[in-house]
């Protein structure tokens, strides 16, 4: 994890040079879901788009199952937002990123997490940041679970949820999960998840690469 200990160059203030400004900014959550493993290839992926900067903010179990040090961008978790607020005047690092993000991908999404998000819950960075979320902007998620937890009858509701908030679900896919069963429940591809943060910006102008 980099410490954060100064602002970064427009981070947290908003007086960013115009190259900077160019960026399109794409906030990623991941949380405890084997699917984490992922990560290091889906910001490999990202950093592929031109004109994309990325930060990632990440659950305390996410970090289970990838190697920060394989993680190329600023990876922020729970220990950060603490250390950065130590009075009054200064910034809120859930607020702060909020504010810096053109985009929120939260992959994977796992249960317990699709579950605090659909009631409300905000007892983390990452909750935290999507609680307090801009509605204007696109937020996309990426559900994964064992294919029982997926089949459950509440999921369906809180996924639904979501999207009444007017999130937009990248839906997980069929294949073995890492647990021995098959079926339904392991997050999209990381190519799937690549191409519609791509169509978002195709919607505003923006260059892809592709």
């Amino acid at each position: 994890m980099e410490p954060f200990s100064a602002p970064e160059p427009g981070f947290p203030a908003e007086k960013s040079s115009s190259a900077l400004q160019k960026k399109f900014r794409v906030l990623v959550g991941v949380t405890g879901s084997v699917a984490a493993l992922k990560l290091p290839l889906l910001i490999a992926e990202l950093l592929q788009i031109p004109e994309l900067e990325v930060k990632v903010v990440t659950t305390e179990r996410a970090k289970h199952f990838y190697n920060a040090q394989e993680i190329p961008v600023t990876l922020y978790s729970d220990e950060d937002e603490w250390q950065l607020w130590k009075g009054r005047s200064d910034p809120v690092l859930h607020i702060e990123l909020r504010r810096w993000a053109d985009l929120m991908l939260v992959a994977p999404l796992d249960a317990n997490t699709l579950a605090k998000l659909a009631n409300g819950i905000c007892d983390n960075l990452l909750t935290c940041v999507i609680r307090a979320w801009d509605l204007s902007k696109p937020l996309l998620f990426c559900p994964a679970m064992n294919t029982a937890m997926w089949e459950h009858p509440i999921t369906a509701r809180q996924v639904e949820q979501l999207k009444g908030f007017g999130y937009t679900e990248i839906p997980c896919i069929v294949k073995k999960l890492v647990c021995g069963d098959e079926g339904r429940g392991a997050m999209a591809e990381v190519w799937t998840i690549t191409e519609s943060v791509k169509r978002i910006l195709e919607e505003r102008g923006l260059p892809t690469g592709s």
